[in-house]
């Protein structure tokens, strides 16, 4: 069986912080690289696997962001290009590129309205009483930018695979429940469609359109590393 690997890359890095921490670049795209590959091995029986054929892995996300941006906390602006995140991120898909058969398919990033968020957990805890504004950090702020073009190239790579006949079995890595009508397309084609969403929870109206749930996330191995700055991307 000839496999397509799509990964979400917004989706996975989020995620596999979440998981494992913070690690250098060149360790999570090593990390990435093995996860993708862990899915062509596949059981016969109690005893033995067999390897499926790897087509290619399709990595999708959009270069850092090289923008100034004003921080309400600090009350200054923040020159993202001199940032760890952005050399990390730059050296992360520089890794990647060089990996056999990885394909980067890299967005934009519509930086115009950028601006720092205060983080969701933060919100609560204002809310709740249990924090004040007098103890706000600069880990409560996170960074809002808007991606462009990722989805679409995910949903034209789906259609387009599955049109041309060029693979048997698609694995998309995402949570997205905007990927149901490529994966009905794909299922209708002929193409095994299976999801991978990386121990998260998926809406109903993604599962009914998928023909397996898989994931490998027990093989991602927790770090102790702190975390970079990272965005709401």
């Amino acid at each position: 069986m000839r496999t397509a690997i799509l990964v979400d890359g917004g989706f996975y890095r989020k995620r596999a912080f979440a998981i494992a921490g913070d690690i250098t670049a060149k360790e999570r795209a090593e990390e990435l690289y093995s996860y993708c590959k862990r899915h062509l091995w596949e059981k016969k029986n109690k005893k033995d696997f067999f390897e499926h054929e790897l087509y290619r892995i399709f990595y999708y996300d959009c270069p850092p962001s090289s923008k100034k941006i004003y921080h309400p906390l600090l009350r200054s602006t923040i020159d993202l290009g001199k940032t760890d995140i952005y050399k990390w991120a730059n050296e992360f898909f520089d890794e990647l590129s060089k990996k056999r058969k990885v394909a980067l398919r890299m967005g934009t990033l519509s930086d115009a309205l950028a601006h720092y968020n205060l983080k969701k957990d933060t919100v609560k805890m204002l809310i709740n009483g249990k924090k004040t504004i007098e103890d706000l950090t600069e880990n409560d702020f996170s960074i809002f930018i808007d991606q462009k073009g990722v989805d679409m190239k995910i949903g034209l790579d789906i259609a387009s695979l599955a049109y041309k006949k060029q693979v048997d079995q698609i694995v998309l890595i995402s949570g997205d429940s905007d990927f149901v009508p490529a994966s009905k397309l794909a299922r209708r084609e002929g193409i095994d469609f299976i999801l991978d969403s990386l121990g998260e929870k998926v809406k109903d109206d993604l599962s009914l359109h998928i023909d397996g749930l898989k994931t490998h996330i027990d093989s991602i191995k927790p770090t102790n590393k702190t975390q970079l700055l990272t965005t709401d991307l």
